[in-house]
């Protein structure tokens, strides 16, 4: 079964590397460069979901600042992954076919993919923190992993566990540090000069005004909601 698998998956990588060797230069230039970029989009829509959490709730700052530290842990295990199999990259292992990226030595494999795996993670990252940003990240993660297929770095299942891994660690380490992330940036927001990093002055103005706000000598120590305050 496995190497049905491997078999159909290398067949995909062999038709798309194939197509992609009849492209003009800048094409693949393109999309050489691309395969990079295309995480960056990632870096700005971290910060797209910060500065949109600021006027929500404590828990979606939380959850925003702890999305690159997510993506870096998911990284991790994408690497210690890596490090149980010994599959050669399709650009080693094809090597009647000119690929767009330049081939890594052997001994740098193939399965998963990291890139797919940071892209996968970011995703999922920033989707707990901020649900309707989803149809862009998910895009971007899929273009990326796609990508790497494009440019003949890695086969369609090195990319697909590849978003899978990051994905799935990026979920499950993002909910676990929801509560104590939340209560840091409580902490952080009574600190006057760091408070504009975690709140916006005009949820800080409507926390402060509603019963149970800071103002209040029976505000609760919990994590603070003040979309709606």
């Amino acid at each position: 079964m496995v190497s049905e698998i491997f078999d159909i998956s290398a067949a995909w990588s062999r038709a798309v590397v194939e197509f992609a060797a009849g492209l003009d230069p800048w094409v693949q230039e393109a999309a050489y460069v691309g395969t990079d970029l295309f995480l960056a989009v990632f870096a700005v829509l971290f910060l797209a979901a910060w500065w949109r959490a600021r006027s929500v709730d404590s828990r979606l700052v939380g959850l925003a600042l702890f999305a690159p530290v997510a993506t870096v842990i998911a990284y991790g295990a994408s690497r210690t992954f890596k490090s149980f199999f010994e599959q050669l990259r399709p650009c080693q292992a094809m090597t009647d076919l000119t690929t767009i990226a330049t081939c890594d030595p052997v001994g740098d494999w193939s399965f998963p993919s990291n890139h797919a795996a940071i892209a996968g993670a970011a995703a999922a990252a920033i989707i707990v923190a901020w649900k309707r940003a989803a149809p862009f990240a998910v895009l971007f993660a899929v273009l990326e992993a796609f990508s790497r297929v494009f440019v003949g770095a890695h086969y369609p299942h090195d990319v697909t566990v590849g978003l899978l891994v990051g994905a799935a660690v990026a979920t499950a380490v993002s909910l676990a540090a929801a509560r104590p992330m939340a209560a840091l940036v409580d902490r952080i927001a009574e600190v006057e000069r760091l408070r504009p990093l975690v709140r916006s002055a005009s949820a800080h103005a409507a926390l402060a005004a509603a019963p149970g706000g800071p103002d209040d000598e029976n505000t609760s120590t919990g994590p603070r909601s003040y979309a709606n305050a």
